[in-house]
Protein backbone atom coordinates (compact mmCIF):
# COMPACT_ATOMS: atom_id res chain seq x y z
CA UNK A 1 0.00 0.00 0.00
CA UNK A 2 2.92 2.59 0.69
CA UNK A 3 3.91 1.95 -2.75
CA UNK A 4 0.82 4.08 -4.02
CA UNK A 5 1.69 6.95 -2.23
CA UNK A 6 5.63 6.73 -3.47
CA UNK A 7 6.64 9.76 -5.87
CA UNK A 8 10.01 8.39 -6.74
CA UNK A 9 10.56 9.33 -10.34
CA UNK A 10 8.18 12.25 -10.86
CA UNK A 11 8.92 15.87 -11.23
CA UNK A 12 6.01 17.95 -9.11
CA UNK A 13 5.70 22.07 -10.31
CA UNK A 14 4.59 24.30 -7.55
CA UNK A 15 3.29 27.55 -7.94
CA UNK A 16 3.89 30.10 -5.00
CA UNK A 17 6.32 27.92 -3.59
CA UNK A 18 8.40 30.45 -1.33
CA UNK A 19 6.21 30.80 2.26
CA UNK A 20 3.58 28.95 3.65
CA UNK A 21 1.17 26.52 1.64
CA UNK A 22 3.64 26.52 -1.06
CA UNK A 23 6.48 25.90 0.71
CA UNK A 24 4.42 23.15 3.02
CA UNK A 25 3.31 21.20 -0.34
CA UNK A 26 6.78 21.61 -2.20
CA UNK A 27 8.32 19.97 0.92
CA UNK A 28 5.85 17.31 1.05
CA UNK A 29 6.37 16.25 -2.19
CA UNK A 30 9.88 16.18 -2.35
CA UNK A 31 9.38 13.80 1.03
CA UNK A 32 7.34 11.68 -0.89
CA UNK A 33 10.10 11.58 -3.40
CA UNK A 34 9.40 14.00 -5.78
CA UNK A 35 11.64 16.24 -7.47
CA UNK A 36 10.43 20.17 -7.38
CA UNK A 37 10.19 23.33 -9.35
CA UNK A 38 9.68 25.84 -7.16
CA UNK A 39 7.63 28.86 -9.00
CA UNK A 40 7.02 32.47 -7.29
CA UNK A 41 7.99 36.08 -7.80
CA UNK A 42 10.66 35.97 -5.17
CA UNK A 43 13.21 33.04 -4.83
CA UNK A 44 12.34 30.95 -2.66
CA UNK A 45 15.63 29.77 -1.04
CA UNK A 46 14.41 28.95 2.34
CA UNK A 47 11.93 26.10 0.32
CA UNK A 48 14.69 24.67 -2.30
CA UNK A 49 17.30 24.14 0.97
CA UNK A 50 14.18 21.74 2.47
CA UNK A 51 13.78 19.90 -0.92
CA UNK A 52 17.05 19.54 -1.37
CA UNK A 53 17.30 18.52 2.29
CA UNK A 54 14.62 15.41 1.75
CA UNK A 55 17.14 14.03 -1.19
CA UNK A 56 15.75 15.47 -4.28
CA UNK A 57 16.37 18.07 -6.85
CA UNK A 58 14.85 21.55 -6.65
CA UNK A 59 14.29 24.02 -9.67
CA UNK A 60 13.80 27.60 -8.68
CA UNK A 61 12.16 29.45 -11.58
CA UNK A 62 11.33 32.95 -11.28
CA UNK A 63 8.10 33.81 -12.45
CA UNK A 64 5.20 37.14 -11.97
CA UNK A 65 1.43 35.53 -12.66
CA UNK A 66 -0.12 38.36 -12.16
CA UNK A 67 0.00 38.04 -16.26
CA UNK A 68 -0.10 34.35 -18.56
CA UNK A 69 3.17 35.65 -20.03
CA UNK A 70 5.25 33.65 -18.12
CA UNK A 71 3.40 30.59 -18.21
CA UNK A 72 4.67 28.43 -20.99
CA UNK A 73 8.04 29.39 -20.11
CA UNK A 74 7.51 27.82 -16.60
CA UNK A 75 6.62 24.34 -18.03
CA UNK A 76 9.12 24.57 -20.56
CA UNK A 77 12.06 25.03 -17.52
CA UNK A 78 10.39 22.78 -15.62
CA UNK A 79 10.79 20.12 -18.71
CA UNK A 80 13.93 21.32 -19.72
CA UNK A 81 15.84 21.09 -15.86
CA UNK A 82 14.13 18.49 -14.19
CA UNK A 83 13.24 16.36 -17.79
CA UNK A 84 9.67 15.90 -17.16
CA UNK A 85 6.35 17.00 -15.48
CA UNK A 86 4.27 14.68 -14.08
CA UNK A 87 2.46 16.95 -10.88
CA UNK A 88 1.07 20.65 -11.20
CA UNK A 89 0.32 22.24 -8.13
CA UNK A 90 -1.38 25.51 -8.81
CA UNK A 91 -0.71 27.38 -5.08
CA UNK A 92 0.10 31.25 -6.30
CA UNK A 93 -2.70 33.54 -5.49
CA UNK A 94 -3.62 37.11 -3.91
CA UNK A 95 -6.36 38.56 -2.43
CA UNK A 96 -7.82 42.02 -2.05
CA UNK A 97 -10.10 43.71 0.70
CA UNK A 98 -12.43 46.05 0.65
CA UNK A 99 -16.92 46.18 0.79
CA UNK A 100 -18.15 45.12 -2.58
CA UNK A 101 -19.82 48.49 -2.76
CA UNK A 102 -16.19 50.01 -2.79
CA UNK A 103 -14.64 47.49 -4.81
CA UNK A 104 -12.22 48.93 -7.58
CA UNK A 105 -11.73 47.16 -10.74
CA UNK A 106 -7.84 47.64 -10.14
CA UNK A 107 -8.41 44.76 -7.48
CA UNK A 108 -11.08 42.66 -9.56
CA UNK A 109 -8.92 41.95 -12.11
CA UNK A 110 -5.46 41.48 -9.95
CA UNK A 111 -7.23 38.75 -8.10
CA UNK A 112 -8.95 37.06 -10.88
CA UNK A 113 -5.90 37.52 -13.56
CA UNK A 114 -3.37 35.83 -10.67
CA UNK A 115 -6.03 33.65 -8.99
CA UNK A 116 -8.18 32.16 -11.94
CA UNK A 117 -6.76 33.38 -15.21
CA UNK A 118 -3.04 32.62 -15.11
CA UNK A 119 -4.21 29.33 -13.11
CA UNK A 120 -6.33 28.01 -15.73
CA UNK A 121 -3.66 28.80 -18.60
CA UNK A 122 -1.25 26.94 -16.74
CA UNK A 123 -3.20 24.08 -16.42
CA UNK A 124 -3.95 23.95 -20.31
CA UNK A 125 0.22 24.34 -20.67
CA UNK A 126 0.97 21.62 -18.39
CA UNK A 127 -2.29 19.72 -19.20
CA UNK A 128 -0.91 19.29 -23.11
CA UNK A 129 2.26 18.07 -21.76
CA UNK A 130 0.38 15.56 -19.38
CA UNK A 131 -2.06 14.40 -22.21
CA UNK A 132 0.32 13.65 -24.47
CA UNK A 133 2.42 11.83 -22.11
CA UNK A 134 -1.26 9.79 -20.98
CA UNK A 135 -0.43 10.80 -17.70
CA UNK A 136 -0.26 13.06 -14.76
CA UNK A 137 -1.91 15.06 -11.79
CA UNK A 138 -3.00 18.95 -11.57
CA UNK A 139 -4.05 19.96 -7.99
CA UNK A 140 -5.71 23.81 -8.10
CA UNK A 141 -5.73 25.14 -4.53
CA UNK A 142 -9.45 26.48 -3.80
CA UNK A 143 -10.40 27.91 -0.54
CA UNK A 144 -13.16 27.63 1.80
CA UNK A 145 -15.07 30.22 -0.44
CA UNK A 146 -15.18 28.00 -3.13
CA UNK A 147 -17.81 26.84 -1.02
CA UNK A 148 -19.27 29.71 1.19
CA UNK A 149 -19.58 33.48 0.03
CA UNK A 150 -17.26 35.55 2.61
CA UNK A 151 -17.46 39.10 3.34
CA UNK A 152 -14.99 41.92 1.96
CA UNK A 153 -13.69 39.88 -0.52
CA UNK A 154 -15.65 39.63 -3.49
CA UNK A 155 -12.74 39.20 -6.38
CA UNK A 156 -11.07 36.42 -4.17
CA UNK A 157 -14.61 34.62 -3.80
CA UNK A 158 -15.17 34.66 -7.71
CA UNK A 159 -11.62 33.73 -8.19
CA UNK A 160 -11.80 30.48 -5.50
CA UNK A 161 -15.47 29.29 -6.63
CA UNK A 162 -13.84 29.81 -10.49
CA UNK A 163 -11.20 27.25 -9.40
CA UNK A 164 -13.38 24.69 -8.05
CA UNK A 165 -15.62 24.88 -11.46
CA UNK A 166 -12.34 24.79 -13.51
CA UNK A 167 -11.43 21.81 -11.34
CA UNK A 168 -14.27 19.98 -12.43
CA UNK A 169 -14.33 20.73 -16.18
CA UNK A 170 -11.02 19.85 -16.75
CA UNK A 171 -11.33 16.53 -14.75
CA UNK A 172 -14.24 15.98 -17.35
CA UNK A 173 -12.22 16.29 -20.32
CA UNK A 174 -9.12 14.66 -18.96
CA UNK A 175 -10.02 12.09 -16.91
CA UNK A 176 -10.07 9.51 -19.85
CA UNK A 177 -6.93 10.65 -21.15
CA UNK A 178 -4.80 9.90 -17.60
CA UNK A 179 -4.68 13.08 -16.17
CA UNK A 180 -6.58 13.81 -12.63
CA UNK A 181 -7.58 17.48 -12.14
CA UNK A 182 -8.31 17.63 -8.16
CA UNK A 183 -8.44 20.48 -5.83
CA UNK A 184 -7.50 20.93 -2.01
CA UNK A 185 -9.74 23.65 0.09
CA UNK A 186 -7.04 24.83 3.03
CA UNK A 187 -8.89 26.18 6.29
CA UNK A 188 -7.47 28.74 8.36
CA UNK A 189 -4.10 27.56 7.89
CA UNK A 190 -1.51 29.79 10.31
CA UNK A 191 0.80 31.25 7.64
CA UNK A 192 2.19 34.79 7.11
CA UNK A 193 -1.10 35.89 5.07
CA UNK A 194 -3.23 34.74 7.78
CA UNK A 195 -0.80 36.37 10.86
CA UNK A 196 -3.11 39.66 11.22
CA UNK A 197 -6.43 37.61 12.03
CA UNK A 198 -4.27 35.07 14.04
CA UNK A 199 -3.56 38.51 15.74
CA UNK A 200 -7.04 39.91 16.44
CA UNK A 201 -7.32 38.98 19.69
CA UNK A 202 -11.31 38.83 19.17
CA UNK A 203 -11.26 37.64 15.27
CA UNK A 204 -8.90 34.64 16.02
CA UNK A 205 -11.27 33.23 19.25
CA UNK A 206 -14.51 33.59 16.50
CA UNK A 207 -12.56 31.56 14.47
CA UNK A 208 -10.75 28.92 16.87
CA UNK A 209 -14.59 28.56 18.18
CA UNK A 210 -15.68 27.53 14.62
CA UNK A 211 -12.84 25.00 14.10
CA UNK A 212 -14.13 21.46 15.55
CA UNK A 213 -10.41 20.64 16.22
CA UNK A 214 -10.34 23.92 17.59
CA UNK A 215 -6.33 25.09 16.62
CA UNK A 216 -5.31 26.88 13.51
CA UNK A 217 -3.77 24.61 10.69
CA UNK A 218 -0.36 24.35 9.68
CA UNK A 219 1.33 23.94 6.44
CA UNK A 220 2.29 20.69 6.77
CA UNK A 221 -1.44 19.66 7.33
CA UNK A 222 -1.85 20.17 3.67
CA UNK A 223 0.87 17.98 3.17
CA UNK A 224 -1.07 14.21 3.22
CA UNK A 225 -3.46 15.24 0.82
CA UNK A 226 -1.15 16.67 -1.89
CA UNK A 227 0.50 13.50 -1.89
CA UNK A 228 -2.84 11.22 -1.88
CA UNK A 229 -3.90 13.47 -4.66
CA UNK A 230 -0.43 13.53 -6.71
CA UNK A 231 -0.27 9.97 -6.18
CA UNK A 232 -1.24 6.51 -7.89
CA UNK A 233 -2.91 6.55 -4.79
CA UNK A 234 -5.69 8.61 -6.26
CA UNK A 235 -5.68 7.42 -9.62
CA UNK A 236 -9.97 6.79 -9.61
CA UNK A 237 -10.10 10.44 -7.98
CA UNK A 238 -11.27 13.32 -10.12
CA UNK A 239 -13.26 16.72 -9.94
CA UNK A 240 -13.02 16.42 -6.35
CA UNK A 241 -12.50 19.19 -4.15
CA UNK A 242 -11.03 17.78 -0.64
CA UNK A 243 -11.30 20.65 2.07
CA UNK A 244 -8.65 20.08 5.11
CA UNK A 245 -10.11 22.34 7.11
CA UNK A 246 -10.16 20.58 10.78
CA UNK A 247 -13.59 20.21 10.37
CA UNK A 248 -14.78 24.22 9.39
CA UNK A 249 -17.05 22.95 6.87
CA UNK A 250 -19.29 20.88 8.80
CA UNK A 251 -19.52 23.00 11.81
Amino acid sequence: MTNLFDLSGRVALVTGANTGIGQGLAVALAEAGADVALVGRSAADETAALVRAAGRRAQLIGADLSTIEPVQAVVDRTLDALGGLDILVNNAGIIRRADALDFSEADWDAVIDTNLKSLFFLCQAAGRHMVGQGKGKIINIASMLSFQGGVRVPSYTASKSGVAGLTRLLANEWAAKGVNVNAIAPGYIATNNTAALQADETRNRQILERIPTGRWGSPSDLGGAAVFLASSASDYVNGHILAVDGGWLAR
